[in-house]
């Protein structure tokens, strides 16, 4: 068994320990559970190979039925077919614009405001090109459990300036993209999403 595998099936006894923490009747069941939870997430520091400390939005006492997080982006072209990138401080490469959902915002609103907020370009939503779940693609591995939202938007306007937590912003021919951020986007994503603009496929890709 592969280590995102294994990582998986961590997350996987994670959540059921908090769904236990979140119905448990009596202290006896919730002593279990927080057991599992503490076990869970040192298999995971260990498997993915960081520190427990890093693990510390996991370490929360659950209140509610665990979900998978939501990470939402925009592909956009420009009239020369180039792809809309932004680079990350975080590790100094490249992705489409694209963050955490959030609430009071649909996802629609959320890939368009990302788009300006990490790159400077105006644009609009045009429709839904896939939903991905993470674990399925060769992301490196993470403790989180992620599905990914990715919307065609066509741009209106803007000038290229990169967001307060990007280095820089561009477009990019796919034959000569920059250095990927793959727990972000991947080199075929970023192929399957162009495919799907250029040749109009209407499907909606998931999973």
């Amino acid at each position: 068994m592969e280590d995102k595998e294994i990582l998986n099936q961590i997350k996987r006894l994670n959540a059921l320990a908090d769904m236990g923490l979140v119905y448990a009747e009596n202290g006896f069941d919730k002593e279990r559970y927080e057991e599992l939870k503490f076990i869970s997430q040192n298999l995971m520091a260990h498997v993915g190979k960081v520190q427990i400390n890093d693990l510390a939005p996991l370490l929360m006492p659950p209140k509610d039925y665990p979900t998978p997080k939501v990470d939402v982006r925009g592909f956009v072209l420009n009239e020369k077919k180039e792809v809309l990138m932004a680079r990350e401080q975080v590790d100094q490469k490249w992705t489409i614009p694209g963050g955490w959902a959030d609430i009071g915002s649909t996802p629609s609103e959320i890939a368009v405001k990302e788009v300006f907020e990490e790159t400077g370009m105006q644009c609009k939503a045009v429709r839904l090109l896939g939903v991905w779940d993470k674990q399925v693609h060769p992301h490196p591995p993470e403790p989180y459990y992620i599905y990914k939202l990715m919307f065609h938007c066509e741009l209106v306007g803007g000038t290229l300036t990169p967001g307060f937590d990007m280095m820089e912003a561009g477009f990019f021919p796919l034959d000569a993209l920059p250095p990927l951020s793959e727990e972000r986007i991947l080199k075929s994503q970023i192929e399957q999403l162009y495919h799907m603009v250029e040749h109009d496929v209407q499907d909606v890709y998931f999973d």
